[in-house]
C-alpha cells in the first residue's frame, strides 16, 4: 500500500506541475499532506514536517548565504573575465551561445556547488538569450545537465555519500570513472551543439546593435554583459517581437516560486527567421522583468579588491573541500566578510542584501516546502517500501549484472529520492545483493553515480529552484524539456563505463 501511495504521490506532483495546475511550492506542501492522510498517518504529519525541516535547514542556510556570497562576487566583478571570454566565443550565433552555456556551467561546476553554478551561468547568459530570442529552457536544460555530470566530483556529494555508505575510498570510486564521465561531458557539449543548431534554424544568426555581421563582433561582449532583460530581442522587428519573445522564453512569466501567477506558451517552431542584417530596434533601458545583466560599468564593481575577492573565494572553496567547518558556517562567514570589505558603508550593505533578497526568499521557501515532501516520504515509510519493492523486483538471473542494474536504477531513484535516501538507504542493499553474486562493491558504487545528470533536475534538489527562478522559467517547462536529455546523458555515461570496463 505504501509503495503504491509513494509512486502515486510522486506521479501526482510531477503531473500537476508539468501541466501547470499548481505552483511547485504549493504542490510540494499540499500533495504530500494529502497523501499522508490517505496513508492513515495524518496525525503524525506535524512530526514528519518538523523532522524534514530539521534535516533540510542546514541546506536552506547554506543556499541562503551562498546566494548572498556569490551574488556579491557577481556584483563586484569577480566572474566578469570568465563571462567576457565566454561571450567573445559566443558572439551572436545561437550555436555558440548554447555551447558556451554548457562550457561555462561545466567550468563553474568545479566548485562542487550547484546553486553557485546556476547563479553564475544564468547571470552571464540570461541577457544574451533574451537579446537573441533564444529559448530559456534550452539554457536551463543544458546548464542542469552539464552540472549533473560534474556533480560526481568527490567534493560534490554523491561520491562521498557512496564511499561512506559502502565504506570505500572516494578516490577509488571516482578516479576510474573519469573516462566515462568525460564521455558524458562531451555528449553534453554535442547535445548543446545540436540544440544550438535547432535554435539557429528557428531564429537565425543575428547581428547585435552596431554590428554589420556576426564575424565583425569582436568586442560585443561589453554590449552583451551590459544588456538588461528589458533590452531583449533588440534585433527583432517590432511587428514580430512579441512572437519571438514568447518563443524564446518559454515559461518566463514567473519564477518557480511564483508559478501560480501565470503561464506562458511553450516555444513555437514557427518563430520568425532572422537574418544577420535584421534591423536593430531602439534600446529600452527599463527592465521588463526586473533582471539586471552584468553591466561592465555597474557601480558595485570593486576592481581594486579583485585579488582579495578571488583569494577569499579560493580559500572558501578550499575550506569546503577540506571540511574545516560545516558548509553553511563557511558561507555565513564568507558572506559577512565579503559584505564588510567590499561595502563598508551601512547603506551599501543594506542595498546589496536587498538586491538578492528575492532569490534568497524564493529558494529558502522552496527548500522548506520540499521538506514537507521529503518528510512525508521518509516518515511514512514510503521511500523504504518503494526501494524494497524495486530491489525485490530484480530477477534472480540479473544477480551477476548488479552493476548494470544499479546504474539503471540510479536514474529513477536519484530523481524521485534525495541523494541521502538513495546512497544510504538503497545502495547498501544493492551492494549486498551484488556481493552475493561476486560483484565488487566498487563497481556498484561507480554505477550508482551515473544518474546524477538526471538527479540535478529533480524537484527534490534545492539548487534547481535557483536555476529556474533566476532564469524565470516554469519548473514544469524545464522538467518536460530536460528530463529526456538528462536521462540520455546518464545512459551514455553508463554505456561508456561498461565499454571501458569500469562498471
Amino acid at each position: 500500500m505504501l509503495t503504491f501511495l509513494g509512486f502515486a504521490m510522486i506521479a501526482t506532483f510531477l503531473v500537476l506541475i508539468m501541466m501547470k495546475k499548481m505552483s511547485p511550492i504549493a504542490a510540494l506542501v499540499l500533495i504530500p499532506a494529502l497523501f499522508c492522510v490517505f496513508a492513515g498517518k495524518g496525525a503524525h504529519l506535524g512530526d514528519y514536517v518538523i523532522e524534514g525541516v530539521g534535516k533540510l535547514a542546514p541546506t536552506a542556510a547554506m543556499l541562503m548565504f551562498a546566494i548572498v556570497y556569490f551574488g556579491l562576487m557577481i556584483d563586484v566583478g569577480l566572474f566578469d573575465p570568465i563571462v567576457r571570454g565566454i561571450l567573445r566565443f559566443c558572439k551572436a550565433d545561437p550555436v555558440r551561445v548554447v555551447v558556451g552555456t554548457a562550457v561555462l556551467a561545466a567550468i563553474v561546476s568545479l566548485d562542487g556547488d550547484g546553486s553557485t553554478t546556476f547563479m553564475i551561468t544564468v547571470s552571464a547568459m540570461y541577457p544574451l538569450y533574451k537579446r537573441l530570442g533564444l529559448s530559456l529552457v534550452v539554457m536551463t536544460g543544458v546548464a542542469a545537465t552539464a552540472n549533473g555530470v560534474m556533480n560526481t566530483l568527490p567534493w560534490g556529494g554523491p561520491t562521498a555519500r557512496a564511499a561512506t555508505a559502502l565504506k570505500l575510498d572516494a578516490a577509488d570510486i571516482f578516479v576510474p570513472m573519469i573516462p566515462a564521465l568525460a564521455v558524458g561531458l562531451l555528449f553534453v557539449f554535442a547535445l548543446a551543439y545540436v540544440l544550438g543548431l535547432r535554435e539557429r534554424r528557428r531564429v537565425g544568426v543575428l547581428a547585435l546593435p552596431g554590428q554589420k555581421t556576426p564575424e565583425d563582433i569582436d568586442d560585443v561582449e561589453g554590449d552583451l554583459v551590459g544588456a538588461t532583460a528589458g533590452s531583449a530581442d533588440q534585433s527583432v522587428p517590432a511587428a514580430s517581437a512579441a512572437s519571438a519573445g514568447s518563443a524564446g522564453s518559454a515559461g518566463s512569466a514567473g519564477s518557480a516560486a511564483s508559478a501560480a501567477s501565470g503561464t506562458v506558451a511553450a516555444p513555437s517552431p514557427a518563430a520568425p527567421s532572422l537574418s544577420a542584417s535584421a534591423p536593430a530596434g531602439g534600446r529600452d533601458d527599463a527592465p521588463e522583468d526586473g533582471f539586471q545583466g552584468l553591466d561592465p560599468h555597474r557601480p558595485t564593481l570593486r576592481p581594486r579588491l579583485y585579488w582579495f575577492n578571488a583569494g577569499l573565494t579560493v580559500a572558501l572553496l578550499a575550506a569546503m573541500i577540506m571540511e574545516l567547518l560545516p558548509i553553511p558556517v563557511l558561507f555565513l562567514l564568507g558572506a559577512a566578510l565579503a559584505l564588510t570589505v567590499n561595502f563598508p558603508h551601512m547603506p551599501d550593505q543594506k542595498a546589496r542584501i536587498a538586491a538578492h533578497a528575492d532569490n534568497v526568499l524564493n529558494v529558502a521557501g522552496m527548500v522548506f516546502a520540499a521538506a514537507v515532501f521529503t518528510g512525508v516520504l521518509t516518515g511514512t515509510g514510503m521511500v523504504k517500501h518503494m526501494a524494497d519493492w524495486l530491489v525485490g523486483a530484480i530477477p534472480e538471473g540479473m544477480g551477476p549484472h548488479m552493476a548494470l542494474v544499479t546504474g539503471l536504477l540510479s536514474l529513477p531513484l536519484t530523481y524521485f529520492m534525495s541523494n541521502d535516501g538513495f546512497y544510504f538507504g538503497v545502495l547498501p542493499v544493492l551492494a549486498e545483493a551484488g556481493a552475493a553474486h561476486g560483484v565488487s562493491p566498487l563497481e556498484i558504487a561507480r554505477a550508482s553515480l551515473v544518474g546524477q545528470a538526471l538527479h540535478m533536475s529533480s524537484p527534490l534538489v534545492p539548487a534547481v529552484y535557483v536555476l529556474v527562478g533566476m532564469a524565470k522559467v516554469e519548473f514544469g517547462d524545464h522538467t518536460r524539456f530536460t528530463v529526456k536529455w538528462a536521462a540520455l546523458t546518464s545512459l551514455v555515461v553508463l554505456a561508456a563505463g561498461m565499454l571501458f570496463g569500469i562498471i
